[in-house]
């Protein structure tokens, strides 16, 4: 597909390494000569300067033939402009990024609607939704919900003293009354979607399927079941922090922010009245001290940079929190920060480039599927895809033993009449149902890609 991406910062760059690895045609828009000539020097794609409102740079961008319009630019109400006009000159497709809360709070649908948007995104709000998640299964380095909100996945770190450790995967089923798949492991820079005879080792990240009651019964049998998370701190008044917060708070958390700009408290004071609100330093022990830093259930880091947050982050595992969560953009950081015992971070800019692979995919399938859900795992070494089953498939109705799948290709779970499965040889796909595919080191498009 033509896809136009307008605005080259932080999030439109991990955007386009993502459509350019996906193999779309892709178009970099900016005003700043510098972003876009850079761009264009490591990446096969156009680049274009200039205003993403302007009706002639779109014409030169190549508008009228766009498959997609994506506006990820600082300002919303220019992302909101650009996507409109690019509309009204024949893009088939466009997507605006909007993050100022009060248009996500009242008038997003009146927006998206009048505007014509395909899509809008917020990555702080996709950000507060994933750290949400994590903390209602503390347990998980990560956890991705699929559209039947009763069917999950998480990672899981093994350390040395798991009982998962030195067993064959085949044997751990027998083991637990759980029922539950483990569907991907990724040892050092390896990924693998492994059959019953793999064996676990200490220092592997897993990913299980399950549904949440099976999940958090496997957790009880293996005694990993943190209690659950009642008080928690933030770091930084961030926008991610004033989503998460009202999040918590609605849940009956009790919510503590600390950030050393004193106009942001008094913002966040006025929009979130059951939060506690600091003004100081984070990075200050002393004040997190004061401020009950060893009473918290978790601790999540979002400054501005993610060197602090790492640093913090850091202090706060050493202080034995049970669950600590970094906001980090820079793929180097987290690699390094692995070996200092974090093992949970979020990626905003990484959650808008797999929300955006997800939606260009589904665009593309063919009749007999469609793409759901997308979530990248391991590193992005593995993907993670719910597909919709529909009329006209192949492989309908055949038992999965009969189907010869390619290398490295899992049915990981199917969700029928929103009850969860997890498969074996004599399942077979239905019309209606969804359906989880696990694939490590290739890209799945299509339910048929997963044939030989």
């Amino acid at each position: 597909m033509k896809i136009i991406v307008i605005g080259c910062g932080k999030i439109g760059v991990n955007l386009i390494s993502s459509l350019v690895s996906e193999g779309h045609d892709v178009v970099a828009l900016d005003k700043n000569a510098k972003l876009v000539a850079d761009i264009t020097n490591i990446y096969d794609v156009m680049g274009v300067c200039g205003n993403g409102a302007d009706s002639d740079v779109l014409f030169e961008a190549g508008v009228k033939s766009a498959d997609m319009v994506i506006a990820v630019t600082a300002s919303d109400e220019l992302n909101m402009l650009s996507c409109f006009i690019a509309k009204k000159m024949g893009a088939k497709n466009t997507i605006a990024r909007i993050r100022n809360k009060e248009y996500n709070d009242n008038s997003l649908g009146f927006l998206k609607q009048e505007l014509e948007l395909s899509l809008c995104i917020n990555p702080e709000l996709l950000a507060a939704r994933e750290i949400y998640n994590i903390l209602k299964i503390p347990s998980a380095a990560k956890t991705e919900k699929f559209s039947v909100r009763n069917f999950e996945m998480i990672e899981l770190k093994l350390k040395e003293d798991s009982p998962f450790v030195n067993e064959k995967i085949m044997e751990l089923r027998s083991k637990y009354t759980a029922k539950f798949l483990i569907c991907a492991v990724q040892r050092g820079d390896e990924a693998y979607i492994p059959d019953g005879n793999f064996i676990l080792k200490a220092g592997d990240k897993i990913g299980v399927t399950a549904s949440h009651a099976e999940i958090s019964k496997l957790m009880r049998e293996m005694g990993m079941q943190k209690s659950k998370v009642r008080n928690v701190m933030i770091l930084g008044g961030s926008r991610i922090a004033y989503y998460l917060a009202k999040m918590l708070t609605a849940t009956g958390n009790t919510v503590t922010i600390i950030d050393k700009n004193r106009t942001v408290c008094e913002e966040l004071s006025q929009s979130l009245p059951k939060a506690v609100i600091v003004n100081g330093d984070a990075a200050n022990q002393e004040i997190l001290l004061e401020e009950g830093l060893l009473s918290q259930d978790a601790v999540v880091t979002l400054t501005g940079m993610d060197e602090e947050n790492i640093l913090i982050s850091s202090f706060a595992a050493s202080k034995n929190v049970p669950k600590v969560i970094t906001k980090a953009n820079r793929e180097e950081l987290i690699h390094l920060s692995e070996h200092w015992g974090l093992d949970c971070f979020i990626s905003p800019k990484k959650l808008v480039a797999d929300v955006l692979a997800q939606y260009a995919r589904a665009l593309q399938n063919s009749e007999g599927s469609s793409v759901e859900t997308l979530y990248k795992l391991m590193d992005d070494k593995v993907e993670a895809l719910e597909f919709s089953v529909r009329q006209g498939l192949s492989i309908l109705r055949i038992p999965f033993r009969e189907l010869k799948l390619k290398p490295n290709v899992l049915i990981a779970g199917i969700l029928r009449n929103r009850k969860p499965i997890i498969p074996s040889g004599d399942d077979m796909l239905l019309p209606d149902d969804k359906v989880v595919i696990l694939a490590a080191n290739q890209k799945v498009k299509d339910l048929s890609d997963i044939l030989k």
